[in-house]
């Protein structure tokens, strides 16, 4: 047997100025042997949750935290013991981040180390493997409680299937208030924690309010949208792409199409240097904000330029489908041009969004509505319509061109065949 040496892993740096993370779960534990690409840990930092696996054979020799600790990144993760002939140690201050959406929904068939990957105390504490977490993840069942049949109490995956049939049909008492973040009942003032989302969310909105805005905002006539919709809907087949599109993949390209006249709009201010400069981008990297359980998160859909209206409603529903199981990558979150963001789904009609930091301008929308009005005629018909509102970087974008961009996009949406006539 060669010689075993015991190296530190670090926890890599995820990109995007993050300096820490919440540790959400181990898949290991001192003592567990494990294989390269065997998942190590889950962590959640404040812009998306991710798996670590490690990248050599060995066994774990200690975890550096337990569950709900901040890792710092840069900082030792867990001891690993390794053969000695492993020389090139700088290799294990690597940590690969595998994207929570690329999970295997297959259980695979338990390994001798498998058996041992237990869970240390802590907030996740019940015994079962990745894939028995994955499915449980997958049928939106809390792990913690399911009372496991296997050995040593481990939850196994018909558990996880008993336990949502029971909560299906009824026989289960529905969750309590009191499991569900922001809705527990105050008696008396309390100090709580940020979570990392909200952490996030202080830094960039605390930065974001040192950039001048001003607001601009227009009323759009969706009924011509609404009949394109209608008809490309009804023409959708089960060998399409989506069966079925909303209004935003419309709005996406409008977006995209208008910056083609107004690439200032797609820009980020780079004040680094000692003079300010403009940084022009071709991608059009439209992000768009989503509500999640984790709170509110802006994933971006890559090269919209590119993608036709339907590819754009394929990605956005596999972005909303991740966002809302939590498992949206740090690529899907990272490089973003512009944001849209729909607070009509909620309720309201005019909103005044926030800046990007990293950008100059977004969009806000609001609560589609129909009201009375007069056609041509003067006679008194129900239309449809919805609030644009544009923020803008007022150091860098003037009123008249941020004017000239929403009088763009609202032309391609009361009249989609100009849109049309542009796709590529």
């Amino acid at each position: 047997m060669g010689l075993q040496e015991v190296k530190p892993f670090l926890l890599a740096d995820i990109g995007e100025g993050i300096r820490e993370c919440e540790v959400i779960q181990w898949f290991v534990e001192a003592g567990a042997r494990v294989e390269q690409f065997d998942k190590l840990c889950e962590v959640q930092s404040d812009k998306a949750s991710v798996e670590i696996t490690s990248r050599f054979d060995g066994v774990i020799k200690k975890l550096h935290y337990e569950a709900g600790d901040m890792a710092i990144v840069g900082k030792p993760l867990v001891d690993i013991d390794i053969p000695g002939e492993i020389n090139d140690t700088s290799q294990l201050g690597s940590a690969e981040l595998e994207a929570i959406s690329e999970t295997k929904t297959a259980e695979p068939q338990q390994s001798s180390h498998e058996a041992i990957l237990t869970q240390p105390s802590g907030r996740h504490a019940s015994l079962a493997t990745p894939a028995v977490r994955h499915s449980a993840k997958e049928h939106g069942v809390d792990i913690t409680q399911v009372s496991g049949t296997g050995k040593d109490g481990r939850v196994l995956k018909e558990d996880v299937v008993a336990f949502k049939k029971r909560r299906d049909s009824g026989e289960l008492p529905p969750r309590p208030m009191a499991d569900i973040p922001g809705t527990i009942p105050v008696a008396e003032e309390q100090k709580v924690a940020l979570t990392p989302i909200q952490t996030m969310m202080f830094k960039t909105m605390t930065k974001s309010l040192s950039i001048p805005h001003f607001l601009y905002s227009d009323e759009i006539h969706l009924d011509p949208l609404v009949r394109a919709r209608t008809a490309i809907n009804t023409s959708l087949g089960k060998d399409s792409v989506v069966h079925k599109i909303s209004y935003m993949p419309f709005i996406i390209k409008a977006v995209s199409q208008a910056l083609e006249s107004y690439p200032i709009i797609n820009s980020r201010l780079d004040t680094d240097d000692e003079k300010p400069q403009l940084v022009l981008r071709p991608q059009h990297n439209i992000g768009v904000a989503m509500d999640t359980p984790i709170g509110l998160i802006v994933p971006n859909i890559k090269n919209v330029r590119s993608l036709s209206i339907l590819e754009i409603a394929a990605e956005l529903r596999r972005l909303q489908a991740a966002g809302a199981e939590g498992k949206l990558s740090p690529a899907d979150l990272q490089g973003g041009t512009i944001t849209l963001s729909n607070i009509g789904n909620i309720g309201g009609t005019v909103v005044a969004p926030v800046i990007v930091p990293s950008e100059v301008a977004i969009l806000g929308m609001g609560r589609a509505q129909t009201v009375p009005a007069f056609d041509h005629k003067g006679t008194v018909v129900p239309k449809t319509i919805i609030n644009f509102s544009w923020s803008a970087d007022h150091r860098v974008v003037d009123g008249a061109t941020m004017a000239r961009m929403a009088a763009l996009v609202k032309s391609f949406l009361e009249e989609p065949e100009l849109m049309m006539a542009r796709l590529k």
